[in-house]
């Protein structure tokens, strides 16, 4: 059986590699799995590791890393694959992948693809929650959801956080993850912009405040509040795409384009014009000229709205 792995979500494909991995040498030992990095190995040697028979076990594992950059591996995939004795298992790892390529086509209809996709806010809280539970701990959907909000959508830093919550107490909860985990940079300025947006001086002022105190420097937030603004430019453009449409063609996590539409419907694209010409104007000045940074920074947030 060959199998394909593929998907813009490499925690997830990683994962699922492991456990493949994992399963096979447990039946039948480390020696007869092989890995091979498609980018390093010469074409023969890829086509001799997945057509010769096992040495010294029943049964192997090939696993191939982006084989594809071999011209004639990609030419040539049918035949290969056909080539593959019974007693070998092939693994093909291709992160990125042109669906409109006969190469994916092949792949898609001769072996088991398998497709790792980046996760919403939803589905990364159902993930959490059952992470917990695999790890013998526990944490409701709505404490799994906070999590998300502060750490942001990483899943390999959600992983690392989750664990360890759960070495500190099993049951998580809202207090301990404000006391053990810190806030991710750019979701807090996701906050600050959304705080700005309604029109809530207060909250600006109080992240903004919060941001400085932990050493953020203006410079930093306003590399930060560029990127949202690139982020809101792209989900106002897109007009009534949906959540996956948007997030498929621009390669964003659907968790943050759905965020942003909260924002995206309290303007439109001439306002979000002028706030892209302010900022890259007030960052030049920031750069090149003396002045209080914080200063124009808090003038050109409590003017957005």
């Amino acid at each position: 059986m060959t199998i394909t792995l593929t998907g813009q979500n490499n925690f997830l494909l990683r994962q699922e590699l492991s456990k493949l991995m994992a399963s096979f040498v447990q039946e039948n030992g480390d020696l007869a799995l092989e890995k091979i990095d498609g980018e390093e190995a010469e074409f023969e040697r890829i086509t001799e590791a997945i057509q010769s028979l096992p040495f010294l076990a029943n049964n192997k594992m090939v696993v191939l890393r982006s084989p594809s950059t071999h011209k004639q591996f990609a030419e040539q995939i049918e035949t290969l694959l056909q080539s593959i004795p019974a007693t070998t298992q092939v693994i093909i790892v291709e992160p990125k992948l042109d669906k409109r390529l006969v190469y994916y086509k092949i792949l898609k209809t001769k072996t088991d693809l398998r497709e790792s996709n980046e996760l919403d806010g939803q589905a990364l809280s159902k993930w959490l929650v059952q992470e917990a539970l695999d790890s013998g701990g526990k944490i409701s959907p709505s404490d799994a959801n906070y999590l998300v909000e502060r750490v942001g959508t990483n899943q390999q830093l959600l992983s690392n956080e989750l664990a360890k919550l759960i070495s500190y107490n099993p049951v998580v909860t809202k207090d301990s993850i404000d006391l053990l985990v810190d806030s991710n940079p750019q979701s807090t300025i996701f906050e600050l912009l959304e705080s700005a947006f309604a029109g809530n001086r207060k909250k600006v002022m109080e992240i903004y405040e919060e941001q400085r105190a932990l050493k953020v420097e203006p410079a930093q937030i306003m590399a930060m509040i560029a990127w949202q603004l690139h982020i809101l430019a792209i989900v106002v453009v897109a007009g009534n795409r949906t959540v996956d449409q948007i997030a498929s063609q621009t390669k964003l996590n659907p968790y943050v384009v759905r965020k942003t539409m909260n924002i995206a419907r309290k303007t439109d694209i001439h306002a979000v014009k002028k706030l892209i010409s302010d900022a890259l104007t007030l960052d030049v000045r920031i750069k090149s000229e003396a002045i209080d940074a914080d200063e124009a920074l808090e003038h050109y947030l409590l003017t957005i709205f």
